[in-house]
């Protein structure tokens, strides 16, 4: 099963590592009580780039990875932002508004869809 939120990947991605959160504090120098709130999303995740590359390290995320990419991705959905990288490409950013209403399930025009349905693909 894939996790939905920050937390929940974090916290899959330290039990995969075979880490209990006590023993991956102490290792990494964390309070255990704020990655406890972190796992849980009871705090959102961290907006400082140079924090969530100490996690992602702390997690054996190898950098420049799908998985890399998908933690630094998760933290800024956490924190109710689009990705920095995808906003950017300012391309991109003019065809949100469709993504967004066909996420909706409103309808929109074969134009419109074929164009982000393109962009994708490129990507």
């Amino acid at each position: 099963m894939v996790p939905g939120t920050f937390g929940e990947f974090f916290k899959d991605r330290r039990i995969q590592i075979g880490k209990t959160l006590r023993l991956f504090c102490e290792e990494h120098g964390f309070d255990p009580g704020n990655i406890s709130k972190l796992e849980r999303g009871r705090i959102a995740p961290p907006a400082s780039e140079d924090k969530l590359s100490e996690y992602a390290e702390a997690l054996e995320l190898k950098r420049d990875t799908i998985e890399w990419r998908e933690f630094l991705d998760r933290a800024a959905a956490g924190r109710g932002e689009l990705p920095a990288d995808l906003l950017a490409d300012e391309e991109l950013v003019g065809k949100l508004p469709v993504l967004f209403r066909t996420l909706r399930g409103e309808r929109v025009g074969e134009d419109e869809l074929d164009g982000l349905i393109d962009r994708i693909r490129r990507a």
